[in-house]
């Protein structure tokens, strides 16, 4: 039976500058950060969910042939792909301080019948949303109590 996600796949330009983008803007932790032969692999994750990593997946390694790594950095480059939804328990607090810290937002915090939402881009052009979710929606919360 599966458990759970363990790993998350980030596709990135430079793995060094989002491994940076990761822990210096959004204040993730760096998980691994391995030379591999020709290519490196980096993990980060968010410091309250130890159990889960986003792999920092460079594009001109092993497992991507040259005709595919062109097409996946064409659209990475657009911005053409989400990532992820990172859960928050403040939207609009984590939007200002990731927007101090240099995060482009590309819509700002609005109520949505799920929650609050905003979402930025990281330094590849990836989206993600940053999520409140509204108490009928939490399912975090422990509802048996």
């Amino acid at each position: 039976m599966i458990k759970g996600l363990g790993i998350a796949t980030v596709w990135t330009l430079d793995q060094e500058r989002t491994k940076n983008f990761f822990k210096d803007k959004l204040g993730f932790e760096i998980r691994s950060d391995l030379s591999m032969g020709d290519t490196c692999w980096v993990t980060v994750g968010a410091k309250d969910q130890p159990d889960v990593d986003l792999a920092l997946m460079s594009l001109d390694g092993p497992v991507m042939d040259p005709d595919s790594a062109e097409a996946l950095k064409a659209l990475v480059s657009k911005g053409i792909l989400g990532a992820a939804v990172f859960r928050t328990d403040d939207c609009r607090g984590d939007y200002e301080t990731f927007r101090a810290r240099g995060v482009e937002f590309v819509q700002e915090p609005k109520e949505r019948p799920y929650g609050i939402e905003a979402i930025f881009r990281d330094d590849n052009g990836n989206w993600y949303s940053l999520t409140e979710r509204n108490e009928e929606l939490d399912l975090s919360k422990d509802w048996a109590n």
